[in-house]
């Protein structure tokens, strides 16, 4: 029985242990068969949206970006695009719905982006607080602003990915839990709604885990 909306997002714990959270590698059963089919259509699909991403990412990273970073991007991508679509599948717990493993992959991309740029591009970072063609009188509030927003960075990154997550699976575990209480043609209708919801959920999970990715890069980008 649920005891509040959210409560379907709860890792319930198993001999004490919240073994919810390997649901996080289900991801690693995926990979083997790249090993062993080659080359599967799997594998020319896959390999198609990674180098479609690696060229992306070289271009957002710039000329000054150094080689093979794009790869973490990468990784990251996949990992956050597995765990949506994990959790789109029934009593499979949905980790990017939390934001103790978004923020887990947001702080530390994060801090190690500022650390970089602070200590090997100092005055870079120091121009980037006050934007080209402030005036003089607005560049305190400027460079305070500009403080703020950069801060708030990682907190927006797994705020985002969190809300989107949670929004779509409440309003579909909402729409499913008023099947029992309606007539045929209601629920036949629910069907549809619910259908047209889940392909609604697949494009976020892609667009979500992909929006992450790009912004991480951009924030790398900048620091260089």
């Amino acid at each position: 029985m649920m005891t509040n909306l959210f409560s379907v997002f709860d890792p319930s714990a198993i001999f004490g242990f919240s073994l919810n959270w390997l649901s996080t590698f289900l991801g690693l059963l995926m990979i083997p068969s790249i090993y062993w089919l080659m080359p599967s259509r799997y594998n020319i699909f896959w390999n198609t949206i990674l180098l479609t991403l690696h060229k992306e990412f070289k271009t957002l990273l710039g000329p000054s970006g150094h080689n093979g970073s794009t790869f973490i991007f990468i990784s990251l991508f996949s990992l956050i695009l597995f765990n949506n679509f994990m959790g789109l599948f029934p009593y499979i717990f949905t980790s990017t719905s939390h934001l103790t493993l978004t923020l887990s992959l947001a702080l530390p991309l994060w801090l190690c982006f500022m650390i970089y740029g602070w200590i090997n591009h100092t005055q870079h970072m120091f121009a980037h607080l006050v934007p080209q063609g402030t005036p003089a009188i607005l560049m305190p509030f400027m460079v305070c602003i500009e403080t703020i927003s950069n801060i708030i960075r990682p907190g927006t990154l797994a705020v985002r990915l969190t809300a989107n997550m949670i929004a779509g699976h409440l309003l579909l575990t909402l729409l499913g839990n008023t099947g029992p209480a309606m007539s045929a043609f209601l629920v036949t209708f629910l069907l549809i709604v619910q259908i047209a919801l889940l392909v609604l959920e697949s494009a976020v999970a892609m667009i979500q885990s992909y929006v992450f990715a790009v912004l991480s890069t951009l924030y790398s980008s900048e620091v260089n």
